[in-house]
């Protein structure tokens, strides 16, 4: 059983950065960041693939947000640039544990998750 640890996450003003980081304990594939507000549904942030030429993104963070991966290090990072009031959320780290050339946005398509860690943007 792969374990994922999420760190980073805080209180920033809008219009600031935060780095979120993700170490996994053991081999994964493709890696992804989902957030999730009270009462929504877990939303897709952003994945990368395994050797991590491609990236996918929500529309809502494309241009702002930058997901990469270090294998060596067991590490995901997610940097956050401009960052504005409605990206508060808790935000969870995921991981395929098969092998797949298609970057997927459902989350019941993850098999790891980490236990979050709270992003809070003020205005």
């Amino acid at each position: 059983q792969v374990q994922l640890v999420e760190s980073g996450g805080g209180l920033v003003q809008a219009g600031g950065s935060l780095r979120l980081s993700c170490a996994t304990s053991g081999r994964t594939f493709s890696m992804a960041w989902f957030r999730q507000v009270p009462g929504k549904e877990r939303e897709f942030v952003a994945s990368i693939t395994l050797n991590g030429g491609r990236t996918d993104y929500v529309e809502t963070v494309k241009g702002r947000f930058t997901i990469s991966r270090n294998n060596a290090k067991n590490t995901v990072d997610l940097q956050m640039n401009s960052l504005k009031p409605e990206d508060t959320a808790a935000y969870y780290c995921a991981a395929q544990r098969v092998l797949s050339f298609a970057l997927d946005r459902n989350p019941r398509s993850y098999d790891y998750w980490g236990q979050g860690t709270q992003v809070t943007v003020s205005s």
